[in-house]
Formats: structure tokens, sequence, C-alpha cells
């Protein structure tokens, strides 16, 4: 599960087991969990987190996009 970021306590990673999916990102603190997908930016699934928090990882996640979609491609490789 590389890291990529972490902000505020939260962790954005990825699993190294998904790169046959979409390109996308996790995002944990505590218990609460959430997954994005990156192209577009668009909430995929979550769980703990509040409307008003899932708004702002949202945010966070396409600030970072082109950081997220990078590590993609340096740990899976490039996928056409």
């Amino acid at each position: 599960m590389p890291t990529v970021l972490r902000i505020d306590g939260h962790r954005f990673f990825f699993y190294s087991l998904e790169g046959q999916e979409p390109p996308h990102i996790h995002v944990e603190r505590g218990d609460s969990v959430a997954k994005f997908w990156l192209v577009p930016v668009v909430l995929a699934d979550s769980s703990g987190f509040r409307s008003h928090e899932l708004t702002r990882l949202r945010m966070l996640v396409q600030e970072n996009r082109l950081r997220f979609l990078e590590a993609g491609d340096e740990h899976f490789g490039h996928q056409p």
C-alpha cells in the first residue's frame, strides 16, 4: 500500500494489486475510508466520512491529481 501523500491526518494511497482498475486514490483517516477516481475526479466509494469532509477531500484530490497519476504510473508502469 504505497502512501503518496499525508495531509492533516489523511493518508492518500493505492493498493499494489489494483493496477487493472482506472486511475484512483484511496484516502483514510482513522476508521474512515474513501476512494476517488482520478479521471475525472469523482467519489467512487466512502465509509465514515461526513459529506463536508468528502467535499474537502475531493478538493485535495483535485489539487494533487497529477501527483497521484504520476505516482500510479511510476508504480504500475505507464498504462495506455
